[in-house]
């Protein structure tokens, strides 16, 4: 059985490897995301960045991102606590809390149809950000979806 480094290493001590590997591809980070001004609220759209491919929930230029996106936010050890908005599903963050990785990630399941399976991911979910002209008309509350 592979060792789960996970719940051995912490966040700041990864390899940028297993840091990677953390992310389950679920693809909601690349979603566009509103915050009120007024109450501070945070909103999820469907509108997802226009480099995310939105059969394998990957970023189709992923090592070169920033050339393209340049406020593509990298997840990182040193700036975790501060990413408030990333959804509870994320591993990410869940670690960063304190939980454990959930039943269908794709570091105990092997694959993403798990992750797809239970309907954490964007798959089927999103329209291209290109083609929305009001990120309000998009909002969605299925990115809050957290199983488990």
């Amino acid at each position: 059985m592979m060792t789960q480094f996970w719940t051995t290493t912490p966040l700041d001590e990864m390899t940028p490897i297993q840091w990677e590997s953390l992310c389950d591809g679920c693809g909601k980070c690349c979603l566009n995301k509103i915050i009120d001004d007024e109450t501070d609220e945070l909103y999820y759209t469907n509108a997802a960045c226009h480099l995310l491919d939105a059969d394998s929930c990957s970023c189709r230029r992923y090592i070169e991102r920033f050339k393209y996106v340049p406020e593509c936010t990298a997840i990182t050890p040193a700036n975790i606590s501060e990413l408030t908005w990333l959804p509870d599903s994320c591993a990410y963050r869940r670690l960063y809390l304190g939980k454990a990785l959930p039943s269908w990630h794709p570091l105990l399941t092997g694959d993403k149809q798990a992750m797809h399976a239970a309907g954490i991911s964007v798959q089927g979910k999103t329209v291209n950000e290109m083609k929305v002209k009001y990120l309000e008309d998009c909002i969605v509350l299925w990115p809050l979806l957290d199983v488990e």
